[in-house]
């Protein structure tokens, strides 16, 4: 579904992502884990279309997307959840995730879409009249993934969701995830709790300052030594 060759992305003289190759298959969670200041956000702000890439291709369903603008992406049904929520504080949860489905025309189905998201996200939907930045961090996250839903994402990419969130919440957003991509939703995950990710993740890749060094499957990553050692405290 989603195909990167040879990304390289440069901030002035800073070369940040270094050949960077990896696929995403339709269906599958792949995760991307690595140190802060790895890359990990730059990779998916260069597949959204936020960050410009110096060189190298982005292939989406087998199109050619490198060049082309960040809400057009949306168009073709690429969606992300950014690092930090970015909800939109003074305005309610409905119509947070009305501007989720900004770029579509089909109201009767933007309908039933807030009512699923409402049944994935029941404490949304309690909560639905309330001004988003009165919610808690682990409801705004929440709040940001129903958001990106609701544009009908075919690849979703999700910037660090578990960030500064408590041990129950963490688990509870990973299990969403598999939810949502058990409903044919495919998901590239950015994530630095590496424990978590590799443990619902089919594919894994490894980024460090800017290179991918190893690939494998969720849980040949997790059994490897190296990885036990630099990312899951082992």
């Amino acid at each position: 579904m989603l195909e990167i060759k040879n990304l390289n992305v440069h901030y002035g003289v800073i070369h940040a992502l270094k050949d960077v190759s990896l696929t995403v298959n339709q269906g599958e969670i792949v995760t991307l884990i690595g140190a802060n200041g790895a890359g990990k956000t730059t990779t998916l702000r260069t597949i959204s279309g936020l960050q410009k890439a110096t060189s190298g291709e982005i292939i989406l369903e087998g199109k050619d997307i490198t060049n082309v603008s960040a809400s057009q992406r949306v168009e073709m049904k690429l969606s992300q959840v950014p690092e930090g929520r970015r909800i939109f504080p003074a305005m309610t949860i409905v119509e947070n995730l009305e501007l989720g489905a900004y770029l579509r025309r089909d109201k009767a189905n933007i309908k039933k879409d807030m009512d699923n998201i409402f049944e994935l996200f029941p404490i949304l939907g309690e909560r639905k009249k309330q001004l988003a930045g009165t919610l808690s961090g682990g409801e705004q996250q929440m709040l940001a993934m129903g958001r990106a839903l609701m544009s009908r994402p075919k690849i979703l990419l999700l910037d660090e969701p578990s960030m500064g969130l408590a041990p129950l919440l963490v688990r509870e957003i990973f299990n969403i995830i598999v939810n949502i991509n058990s409903t044919g939703t495919t998901i590239l995950l950015v994530e630095q709790n590496a424990k978590m990710a590799l443990s619902i993740a089919h594919r894994a890749y490894v980024l460090e300052t800017g290179s991918i060094v190893m690939t494998g499957t969720g849980e040949e990553l997790a059994k490897s030594d190296e990885i036990q050692k630099s990312y899951l405290g082992g």
